[in-house]
């Protein structure tokens, strides 16, 4: 797969079907409309395109706050690689752009750099100053200018409309396995393992300690079960999201006990999948207390790992 990341990077490239949106979960919604395109740009002999940006709109509108990252950029462009994508059009939202008229964004971006043939949105796709454009919008102009239109409409999982929003809300409830039925894969979260307050290791339960990304959505404090990748390898694992409250004043963090194992990580990369959310975070009296809990939440989480052969 191809990636631009300005404008300035597009010339004479050739006829392509794009897919319009945000594609900032590449959930169940997004995989179709991304499926279709590929298949339709195939089909035609033409590259399939991806256009998205870099940096979420929602960062140059005013009163907005910043909105929570669901997958990492390098886990975005994994994915669309492997669904058969040519091109992503991965550019910046710019100041300039956000005052585009919807006529303006057709014409210099879609046509003039893009090199557009046949386009695929979903229902709600905006675009242009104050987001005037839809697919009503492309279907006039687009009719102008010899290039088709086609609007997916509500993706629906047991009438639930799957969304990025919706997605963000799942995982602040720490309803994993909701959120992965409506994204098609686990919420992962991942960072540099460093040096904890090494209690873990003390009591009999090593984690691997990971700072919580403030860009990323996270799971409220509690425990979970989850896959974690370290070096490409995947092993199941319990984590513990939040603040330590039995032992002290911390920072929000994230722990992870890797089952069947006990190698010097420190400074690696690690990659932690949610799969279950199995309580809350608390404070108990003591280190005993605490640990014996932690072996509870073991015993839990290896018979979930045992049921579905991860162990």
């Amino acid at each position: 797969m191809r990636i631009f990341n300005s404008l300035e990077e597009i010339n004479k490239i050739e006829p392509t079907v794009v897919a319009l949106g945000n594609f900032d979960g590449i959930h169940k919604g997004h995989q179709q409309i991304i499926s279709r395109t590929v298949k339709e740009a195939e089909a035609a002999g033409l590259k399939s395109a991806i256009f998205t940006f870099s940096n979420h709109t929602s960062t140059l509108l005013k009163d907005v706050p910043p909105v929570k990252n669901i997958l990492y950029a390098d886990e975005k462009i994994r994915l669309l690689e492997g669904m058969g994508v040519d091109y992503m059009f991965n550019i910046p939202f710019t100041k300039e752009i956000l005052n585009m008229s919807p006529v303006d964004f057709i014409d210099r971006i879609l046509v003039d750099k893009f090199n557009i043939r046949e386009a695929y949105c979903g229902f709600n796709y905006r675009f242009g100053y104050r987001a005037a454009g839809n697919p009503e919008v492309l279907m006039k102009v687009g009719l102008a200018r010899g290039f088709g239109i086609h609007v997916q409409e509500a993706y629906e999982i047991d009438g639930i409309v799957v969304s990025s929003t919706y997605i963000r809300r799942l995982i602040e409830d720490g309803r994993m396995e909701e959120c992965t039925r409506f994204m098609g894969r686990m919420y992962s979260i991942g960072g540099e393992i460093v040096k904890g307050n090494m209690l873990g290791r003390t009591i009999g339960f090593p984690t691997c300690n990971t700072v919580v990304d403030s860009s990323m959505v996270t799971p409220p404090n509690g425990v979970y079960i989850t896959m974690c990748t370290i070096d490409g390898i995947r092993r199941p694992s319990i984590t513990n999201v939040g603040v330590k409250p039995t032992v002290g004043t911390y920072e929000k963090n994230i722990e992870t006990h890797i089952f069947n194992f006990d190698e010097d990580v420190y400074g690696r990369e690690i990659r932690v999948d949610f799969i279950k959310h199995t309580r809350g975070e608390k404070k108990f009296d003591g280190i005993e207390a605490l640990k014996n809990q932690i072996e509870q939440d073991c015993i839990q989480a290896k018979a979930y790992h045992r049921k579905k052969g991860m162990l």
